[in-house]
């Protein structure tokens, strides 16, 4: 099982990610996978770049922007405290895929157009780009394919239904920025290129807006941009560009991302609000561990159940965790409480708050899955309200017994108890940590 052929369906952040991680771990990779099929632009903060470095998008993190300055018009109000750094994702996933061949990933231009199992591998129709078509054969499948992966009969948890609506517009060439600003019916977003080229889109409630035809999107979005002022610097001296595009922005998490010798990652297997513009970082955060998991599935099928479950409930806790990002944004845009884009958003997916309060009650150790050494195994951690998957190590420092031998010996301080154990100025500094996070 150690030589399982691994196909990885899509060639975003996600799918490049767990490609790279597995050829690290020694493991022979091909992707199917090509650049996005229309011209797009998104923008990414500081710790993006910072993932993408780790995760080794050499060659696409060249086609970055330097950061650009980024204006907010939310609940009346404006900001312009913050910057971006804007991606042409054409020519990011162009980049990304050289990046795979040069870590050794066999990258296959084209995408799949069918899938069938076969006793306990795969195979897939493959049409490449050229329009040459064959079969390939695989024995572990990642699905990165991201929103338009199939379903493959896997129940979702959906959030409100919501619909992006994106046009390029053409101007004089200027310098980069973004902005965002809400509105009664939705949010928009704009982003402007050094040569001039435009993005403005427009994000609504799918159950609540009925949209025009196709032939009068155009006219339609212009109508609601010119009476944003945020929209005016990025429509001035510019004309429309092609067709309005649509694609669907609903939250999707699937119940269901890990089985004996398929995993889903990325927007495949949780796609978060756009609001919160953390596409790229979400799909890296649902990745990362990926790599681990799969090879714990391969090498050691006794330990399957401990992996998947740990795979879907990191899944699971970053979805929650976007999406209460995206509740408490919108519960600030208190103009419009009524109308039925922002009651739907604003109490979604529950009440419960972002960030829990942590106390030495609240706090337990336990025996959760852990990544250790390129592989899934578990290990005693410490649980607390805010990190429910546990936290092992600190600085090398297995938490949880020095938890655990502190709570023992509880006439004694924090301090005195830690510095049986390790050195007494370290122990001085975890004890203040521990109780800086409230565990002690």
């Amino acid at each position: 099982m150690a030589d399982t052929q691994i196909v990885v369906l899509g060639g975003g952040p996600a799918g490049a990610s767990v490609a790279i991680g597995l050829k690290r771990l020694g493991y022979e990779v091909t992707l199917v996978g090509e650049p996005r099929p229309f011209d797009a632009v998104e923008g990414v903060s500081d710790r993006v770049v910072e993932g993408m470095c780790h995760a080794g998008f050499e060659r696409a993190l060249t086609t970055l922007a330097a950061p650009s300055a980024r204006s907010v018009t939310w609940n009346g109000e404006t900001s312009a405290a913050n910057t971006e750094r804007l991606i042409v994702r054409q020519r990011f996933d162009r980049a990304l895929l050289d990046d795979l061949q040069d870590q050794g990933v066999r990258v296959i231009q084209g995408r799949v157009t069918a899938t069938t199992e076969q006793g306990s591998g795969f195979r897939f129709s493959v049409c490449e780009a050229d329009g040459s078509e064959h079969s390939l054969d695989a024995g572990f499948l990642v699905e990165a394919r991201g929103r338009a992966a199939p379903a493959s009969g896997v129940p979702r948890v959906r959030g409100a239904q919501s619909v992006s609506l994106l046009q390029h517009w053409q101007g004089k060439a200027d310098t980069p920025c973004s902005a965002v600003q809400s509105f009664a019916d939705g949010w928009a977003w704009m982003a402007r290129r050094e040569d001039g080229r435009r993005y403005l889109q427009l994000t609504l409630d799918v159950a609540s807006r009925r949209l025009p035809p196709k032939q009068q999107l155009g006219a339609w979005c212009r109508e609601r941009l010119l009476q944003l002022e945020q929209a005016q610097p990025y429509l001035q001296d510019a004309e429309p560009v092609g067709e309005v595009y649509a694609r669907t922005s609903t939250p999707v998490l699937c119940e269901h991302s890990a089985g004996d010798n398929w995993l889903r990652v990325g927007d495949a297997a949780m796609a978060v609000d756009p609001l919160s513009g953390n596409g790229i970082f979400q799909a890296l955060s649902s990745a990362l561990q990926a790599p681990a998991v799969i090879n714990t599935l391969i090498r050691h099928p006794e330990r399957a159940a401990v992996a998947k479950v740990f795979h879907e409930a990191r899944i699971e806790q970053l979805f929650y965790r976007f999406a209460r990002i995206g509740r408490d944004f919108y519960d600030q845009e208190s103009q419009w409480p009524q109308r039925p884009f922002w009651s739907a958003r604003r109490a979604w997916p529950d009440s419960q708050s972002l960030h829990l309060e942590v106390t030495p009650d609240r706090v337990s150790t336990g025996v959760r899955p852990v990544v250790d050494n390129g592989l899934i195994t578990e290990a005693r951690v410490v649980i607390t309200p805010d990190q429910p998957l546990g936290i092992w190590h600190l600085n090398g420092l297995e938490l949880a017994p020095l938890l655990d031998a502190i709570r023992r010996d509880c006439d004694l301080a924090p301090q005195q108890v830690l510095a049986r154990h390790i050195p007494p100025q370290q122990a001085a500094q975890l004890a203040l940590w521990m109780q800086h996070q409230g565990w002690i």
